[in-house]
């Protein structure tokens, strides 16, 4: 059966192929083959450069011609590189003797060509490799989370003086503004991406086992940690890791994940609430000509972005899980469970993504219902049983929590009650003013300011 997006297996090759499509260029089998030759190139040159008796300074046309390797690098070249490897059965020598290919008809390149991988493990490569493919991923998903970002606090801003009711465990609670809302959840997101960029991203180019073992028995005078971190840092701009096993460890990877999943958690609440939300009629969602809700119940519209976008995170988080928790993990020196797992950087990625499309879809389409939220805080009254049993507390009135559980629960308060209750305190003439005047929507604290500070 032809590969297409209504035959591939994966819903992320199929369904949300649009949605993902940014990804493929970095995380695919073809930007994984791009990413090694980049490293193979780089280690290269910088070798030429080292000042080696045996290998010389490679020309501008030389260092020109092996870039161009890299920048040319096309879902050809990959298949020409997969093509070698159903001799070698194995992907980073098929690399290897790729790169040779290219710079055989060179003489300058070709004198040059033994030292390609000079040193290498495989591992150096690929660890190097995933940190590029990394380094870009974060900064498309970032940039995604930053436009999510954007929208909580702008909601935060608009409807920072709207009052609403809040609800804890279900029930009625003191009430808030509808922009403090989404300012809360503005600035726990705000934290969450700050974490995800605060990681920082290793990789290691030290030979077999971590100790240039084949490095320094060719050439036992040259410093080969301060070349390999010089390659590294100036070349990849990565940071070096000085001290790993044959594998860079993954615990960076571990950190940047838990940092991805806390960000998606954050949003799978969010996801939850709004539904919970347009479930209480505090918003509609815009309609779109010819959509169907139910496909019984003509007068459903189901809340289904928030719903995709909570059942694509939980995806997600469960792999970025199962990666953070797996690849530090690794028999003695290593596995191969580490790269079979690591295939799939894109896959958790791309869940990713579908996840935040939903939501921004989801959040394009609310608009604020205000008068069911004026409707719902006119029916709870009783919220500023809090309210006044503080004041009661402040004058030393007796047992102010006691008197209005008494007045208050499991009964239906109206404004009248109150009133009559406030009526008949020993307190200030200008406390008990305030409390006559107070409101279930002009009890909102600091609300307001608090929502537009987001």
């Amino acid at each position: 059966m032809e590969l297409s997006a209504l035959t591939a297996l994966s819903p992320l090759d199929g369904r949300y192929a649009r949605q993902t499509e940014s990804l493929r260029d970095i995380f695919s089998e073809s930007a994984f083959m791009r990413a090694r030759v980049r490293v193979e190139v780089e280690w290269l040159i910088a070798l030429s450069e080292a000042g080696l008796p045996e290998l010389n300074h490679l020309s501008d046309h030389g260092k020109a011609y092996l870039r161009g390797l890299v920048e040319n690098f096309t879902v050809q070249s990959c298949q020409e590189i997969k093509d070698i490897e159903k001799t070698t059965n194995h992907d980073v020598k098929a690399v290897e003797y790729w790169i040779k290919e290219q710079v055989s008809h060179d003489e300058e390149l070709a004198r040059a060509s033994e030292f390609v991988h000079f040193g290498c493990t495989s591992e150096d490569i690929n660890n190097t490799s995933h940190a590029l493919m990394l380094t870009e991923g974060r900064k498309e998903l970032v940039t995604f989370l930053r436009s999510i970002h954007q929208t909580l606090a702008e909601n935060a801003h608009r409807w920072a003086e709207v009052p609403m009711l809040s609800r804890t465990h279900g029930q009625t609670a003191s009430p808030t503004t509808v922009g403090k809302e989404w300012a809360n959840v503005a600035m726990r997101l705000k934290r969450a991406i700050e974490s995800i960029e605060a990681v920082t991203i290793l990789a290691k180019m030290n030979g077999a086992v971590g100790n240039y073992n084949a490095h320094t028995i060719a050439y036992p005078e040259k410093d080969w940690e301060a070349f390999a971190k010089k390659v590294v840092e100036e070349r990849l701009e990565l940071t070096f890791n000085t001290h790993t096993i044959q594998i860079e460890p993954h615990d960076y990877m571990a950190q940047l994940f838990d940092a991805i999943v806390r960000a998606n958690t954050i949003l799978l609440d969010l996801d939850r609430d709004v539904w919970g939300y347009i479930s209480l009629g505090f918003y509609k969602q815009k309609l779109k000509e010819g959509e169907v809700g139910s496909s019984t119940m003509p007068h459903k519209v189901n809340p289904i972005d928030f719903e995709n976008s909570e059942g694509n995170l939980g995806i997600a988080n469960a792999l970025l899980t199962h990666l953070a928790q797996k690849l530090p993990i690794s028999r003695w020196q290593r596995d191969l469970t580490d790269s079979t797992v690591l295939r799939n950087l894109g896959v958790a990625f791309g869940y990713c993504f579908v996840g935040y499309n939903a939501l921004t879809r989801g959040l394009g389409k609310l608009q604020l219902n205000e008068h069911r939220l004026a409707e719902d805080l006119d029916h709870a009254w009783e919220v500023l049983a809090e309210a006044i049993q503080t004041v009661m507390r402040r004058y030393g009135v007796p047992h102010p929590y006691e008197q209005l559980k008494a007045l208050t629960r499991g009964k239906g308060i109206t404004p009248e009650t109150i009133h009559e209750f406030v009526s008949q305190l020993d307190i200030p003439a200008e406390a008990k003013e305030r409390l006559m005047q107070l409101t279930p929507a002009t009890y909102i604290g600091k609300a307001i300011e608090l929502a537009k500070r987001a």
